[in-house]
Parts: C-alpha cells; sequence; structure tokens
C-alpha cells in the first residue's frame, strides 16, 4: 500500500530520474527484444538482457533502479489480472486438484529438499527454511509469458503449470509471516501467526469475492452506459489497483489480488472489453518488470564466484525438475506433460526479491548470501526457455498427443464458429436462425442495457466494440467461420469492412446495409455479401400483396427475382473478359444510380400487365373488396 501511495503522491517514485531513464528503457527495449524474437530466442530474454547491460551492474545508464522496480512490479499485477479473465471460478474449481494437489505437494516438496541441503553446506535452520521455501517458487511472470509465446498456455502441461503457480502465489502468504519470525524462532509464536495470516486471508478473500459479485457488475453497466472508453479503462484501473490493495492489506500479494479481480470480472458480459483495454498496461509493465529483473544480475559477483554460482544454478535447475517430474507423474499427468511442466516450472521465482528482502531486514540471511541468491534466481529465469529447447529436442520424436489443446468447456476458446456485431432485433433472428442449426454463436453488442437484459434471459451477449481487433480476437475472429455485421452505425461500415478483411483476410464478411449505396460501398470493401435492410421484407411482403390480388405464383417468383437481379445488378460490376460494346453498355445502364420511386412504379406497371392479362377469380375480387 506504501509503494502505491508513492506512486501516486510522489511523480519522482515514477519519473525516477527523469525523461533520460525512460528514453534508456525504451531504446534497450525496441533493441534487444525484437533481435531475439529474430534469433527465434524467448522475447523475455531480449528485456533481461537489456536490463543486465543498463543496470547498476552494467553500464549504469538507469538513476533510480528502486523506483523503477516498484513501478515494474504493476506488470506482474496485471499480468495476474489478465490471467483471471481467461479464467472462471468455475474452471478454477475443475482445477482444484492440481491446485491444491500438486501446488502443495510441490512447495512441500522442493522447499524441504532444498532446505536440507542448505542445511548440508553449513546454513543455520532458519536461513535454510528461507532458502528452501523461496526457491521452490517460481516465477509466475515468466512462465505464463512463456506459454503465451509457445501457445501453450490451454494445453494439459500448460494449465498444470499454471496451477501450481497459482498455489505457489497463495504460499507466499505463510513465508512472509514465517521470516521475521525467524530471527528469534519460537515454536508457539510461529503456529499462532501463521493461523492468524491464514484466517485472516481467508476472511478477506471472501469478504473481497462478496462485495465484487454484488458491485462490479453494476458499476461496469453504468460506466458503459455513460459511452467513454477513457471512464470505462479508468474503472478497470481502479478495480485491478483498489482490490490488489486491499489484499497486500492483509498480508496477501497484491498480484493474488489482481487475478481474483480478474476472475469476478470473467463472469460478467465486459470481459472482452476489459481484457482489450488493459492489454497495453500489461505488456509495457511486464517488459519493464523483466528488464529491471535483468538489472538485478551482479556479473562481477558472478565472475568472482563463477564456480560456486554455477553450481547453484544448475543445482537449483536440477532439484527442482526431478521434484517436479516426479510430483507430475504422481499426479497422472503423463510422461511427456510431466518433463515440459518440470521445465516451465525448474527457475526461482519474482517473489524471491521481496522474501529475501525481507530476511536481509530480519538479519536472518547475511546481504552477500541475497545477492548471490538474486543472481541464481535471475539467471535460472534466462535460461528457462533454453531448457524448454532442450527438452523441445529431445521429445520432438515422441507421441505430443497431450498438446492439444482443451476443449471449449474446459479453456473458453472458440472455433468454426460465427461471430454476430450488434445484437439488436436484426442481429437476434440471425443468431436463432443460425443456433437452430447447430452453429455456435459468439454476439457483441455496445449497448450495456441490451447487453444485460439478454445475459439475464440467458443469451451469451457480451460488451465490446467491434470496430477493434483485439476484441474480435478474444471472440476467436481467427478461427471463426465468419462475422455478419449488423450495425447502426451505417456511414461507418465501409471502412470497418476494410479493416476486418486487412486483419482478418480469412474471415466471410456478412454485412447489412442501410441502403444501395452503402451497400455497393460495402461489397467494394471486401464484405462477401451485403444486404439492403429493406429490400427482402419489402419483397416479401409484396409478394404477398401480389398473391392475394391474384397475380400467379410463377410470375410472382418472376418478378421478385427480376427485382433481387436489378438490385444485384446496380451493386455489382460485370469484370468478365471479352465483353462486347453492347455488355458493357448493359454494365454502365447497370452501375447507374436508379430512383426506387421509379423502380416501384415500374413494378406496379408490370401489376397491372399482369391483371390485365389474367384476371383474377370473382370470389378472389370479393374477398380482397
Amino acid at each position: 500500500m506504501d509503494d502505491i501511495a508513492k506512486l501516486i503522491w510522489n511523480p519522482d517514485a515514477i519519473h525516477g530520474a527523469g525523461t533520460a531513464d525512460v528514453l534508456v528503457f525504451l531504446i534497450a527495449a525496441v533493441m534487444f527484444a525484437p533481435l531475439f524474437r529474430r534469433l527465434r530466442f524467448s522475447q523475455v530474454l531480449g528485456y533481461l538482457a537489456a536490463g543486465a547491460l543498463i543496470g547498476p551492474f552494467g553500464l549504469g545508464l538507469v538513476g533510480d533502479v528502486e523506483g523503477t522496480r516498484h513501478l515494474a512490479e504493476f506488470g506482474v499485477v496485471f499480468l495476474l489480472f489478465a490471467i483471471g479473465l481467461e479464467l472462471s471460478f468455475e474452471r478454477l474449481r475443475i482445477m482444484r486438484k492440481l491446485v491444491f494437489g500438486l501446488g502443495t505437494a510441490q512447495v512441500l516438496v522442493t522447499g524441504t529438499v532444498l532446505a536440507g541441503i542448505a542445511v548440508g553446506v553449513g546454513l543455520d535452520l532458519p536461513a535454510a527454511i528461507v532458502i528452501g521455501g523461496t526457491l521452490a517458487l517460481s516465477s509466475t511472470a515468466f512462465v505464463v509469458q512463456l506459454l503465451q509465446e509457445r501457445g501453450e498456455f490451454a494445453t494439459h502441461h500448460g494449465r498444470a503449470a499454471f496451477a501450481t503457480l497459482l498455489f505457489q502465489d497463495l504460499a507466499v502468504v505463510p513465508l512472509l509471516v514465517i521470516v521475521p519470525l525467524l530471527s528469534a524462532p519460537s515454536e508457539g509464536a510461529i503456529a499462532l501467526s501463521l493461523v492468524f495470516a491464514i484466517v485472516k486471508a481467508a476472511i478477506a478473500l471472501v469478504v473481497i469475492v462478496l462485495i465484487g459479485r454484488l458491485l462490479l457488475r453494476p458499476l461496469y453497466r453504468l460506466m458503459a452506459s455513460v459511452g467513454s472508453r477513457e471512464i470505462f479503462t479508468a474503472l478497470t484501473l481502479l478495480v485491478v489497483l483498489g482490490i490488489g490493495s486491499a489484499t497486500q492489506m492483509v498480508g496477501l500479494s497484491m498480484a493474488l489480488g489482481a487475478f481474483l479481480a480478474g476472475l469476478l470480472i470473467s463472469e460478467s458480459e465486459f470481459r472482452h472489453q476489459v481484457e482489450a483495454d488493459i492489454e497495453p498496461f500489461r505488456a509495457i509493465l511486464l517488459g519493464l518488470f523483466f528488464m529491471t529483473v535483468g538489472m538485478s544480475v551482479n556479473l562481477s559477483l558472478a565472475f568472482d564466484h563463477l564456480g560456486t554460482v554455477l553450481l547453484l544454478i544448475g543445482g537449483l535447475i536440477a532439484v527442482k525438475m526431478l521434484v517436479l517430474f516426479g510430483l507430475a507423474l504422481l499426479f497422472r499427468q503423463g510422461l511427456l506433460a510431466s518433463l515440459r511442466i518440470s521445465a516451465l516450472l525448474c527457475q526461482g521465482g519474482e517473489f524471491a526479491f521481496v522474501i529475501f528482502g525481507v530476511a536481509v531486514a530480519a538479519n536472518v540471511l547475511e546481504p552477500l548470501a541475497v545477492q548471490m541468491m538474486f543472481l541464481v534466481v535471475s539467471v535460472s529465469m534466462a535460461l528457462t526457455p533454453l531448457v524448454m529447447l532442450v527438452v523441445d529436442r529431445l521429445t520432438r520424436h515422441m507421441d505430443n498427443s497431450h498438446l492439444e489443446e482443451l476443449g471449449p468447456d474446459e479453456c473458453g476458446e472458440l472455433e468454426n464458429h460465427v461471430i454476430i456485431a450488434g445484437y439488436g432485433r436484426f442481429g437476434r433472428i440471425i443468431a436463432r436462425l443460425l443456433e437452430a442449426q447447430g452453429v455456435t454463436v459468439a454476439m457483441l453488442d455496445m449497448d450495456a442495457a441490451n447487453v444485460a437484459e439478454n445475459r439475464a434471459n440467458g443469451r451469451p451477449v457480451y460488451y465490446g466494440d467491434a470496430g477493434r481487433p483485439d476484441i474480435l480476437r478474444l471472440v476467436g475472429a481467427e478461427k471463426a467461420l465468419g462475422i455478419v455485421l449488423t450495425l447502426d452505425r451505417h456511414k461507418h461500415l465501409p471502412a470497418l469492412v476494410s479493416q476486418l478483411r486487412e486483419d482478418f483476410p480469412n474471415l466471410t464478411i456478412f454485412a447489412r446495409s442501410p441502403d444501395a449505396q452503402t451497400t455497393r460501398e460495402l461489397e467494394a470493401a471486401g464484405a462477401y455479401v451485403a444486404v439492403p435492410e429493406l429490400l427482402e421484407a419489402s419483397l416479401q411482403l409484396g409478394a404477398e400483396v401480389l398473391a392475394k390480388i391474384g397475380v400467379p405464383e410463377t410470375e410472382i417468383e418472376s418478378l421478385v427475382d427480376a427485382f433481387r437481379h436489378v438490385d444485384s445488378g446496380r451493386r455489382r460490376t460485370t469484370q468478365a473478359d471479352g465483353q462486347t460494346d453492347t455488355a458493357s453498355e448493359m454494365e454502365t445502364e447497370s452501375e447507374r444510380p436508379v430512383d426506387p420511386v421509379v423502380a416501384a412504379c415500374e413494378a406496379l406497371e408490370r401489376v397491372d400487365e399482369l391483371r390485365q392479362a389474367e384476371p383474377p377469380a370473382e370470389d378472389e375480387k370479393r374477398a380482397v373488396a
């Protein structure tokens, strides 16, 4: 909470040494991150390398390292919030065996083994407990980013790794409680403090969930009704930082509070819009976080104690991989999935920088030992992509069926569906027509009241702007069969179709248009078909009138088809090779705008001709009269 207050009331905490620091970070990021991606390494490695170069143990180009680290921690906060949005309480319930089973076993067994090794090399018991418990944790930010880069977050081993990380975040609470008490250990004091901390944390979580479920959805509906994207985004930032601060005040991590906020919003119709709004903050701050981790790498210390550092890093990775591999097999994750889980979680975690800092303040660890641990944790993070690469090479000829993504019911992803943008009367009819044939439909609308009403009736309608590619990606536009545009903002439709065609070239676009002119513009912009909203309704009603006054059915069909043909001819240009002059003249004529009143008069004259040629029966005349 104090860190947030400093960021709000003290501008220097944000700006650090000023514009120079910002420029240094931006230059390093745009140089190293693309370079490492081009070399087919993880982008995270680029951030780590950039941080090591510009940090105090490198070129020393950054003035306020500590202030930058405080700001960068919000990258992890927003990352956990985004993860919470992708999950839900129901999916978390499905994962409970992995969270509280595999996660608990991993922290306890790994921590015990590492603490035992620390005691074996001569450390006292309090220091060994802190080192073992802290190094048992892995990096949530690093692993999740790596899974997303590899497209494996929705796989079985990706979900198992994340479930383990989630319990590790919960384990931070007892660790932070224990560390200060280890300076003067007393079994009764430690046990009492642990029980008190756990009860306080549990009560806080329950209260946050209850209040969040009562207030968040009405708040978002109110902000959405205002129609201001800035206010909507501001509310999201307030929710993330507010709930994060609440959990921090009761001893939990701010990142865990942000994750809880994401879970609460994931159950609402606003999840896709919120996720798209928060993405820029997450990406920028997370990149900054990885750079600050790189800045913690003391290169001179590494060279002075090279043998010890290599032994510690190798030992940490080996111990964690062996323990995780065995436990994953015990929890029936399969051979290859277990290998990948152990490789993903073999590094130290970002909470090591917090816990070891508390340990130094409590005189449980020496500053030199903590510097060594910082170095081990940072380098182990950097080596994780390489460990994953080795595992991939070793297992590429083996059965990879476990890499298949979880089904839609488990991971919430859409595929082979149709997106309907604009869920009014027009969109509702199309949705029901598609659903009647078993087609999955994803519906977006910007009217918060309409979304709330339909969701209350059990319709899966989401609040979101279909004009934003990031939101369309969240509803699976890249895997969709097509998108139907039934929006009311007619003057922007051609530009929207052009944007969709550019961003999603394989997406089939269907559109409703207000008139023939807009219809021509939409199809020229790339719509597969655009239908004037009044055309078919008018033709259907007109056909019913003609039938009632006695026009033969064959004539009605011909007349309706002729109207459709004329309308289509006005909208499309024939581009076949070898056209004759007559055909060209006819094409030019068909492209000219035609007055709908004139067209209607021509149609009525045709009806009169038909009636004179074949008058209706006497009983039909009486029925009309």
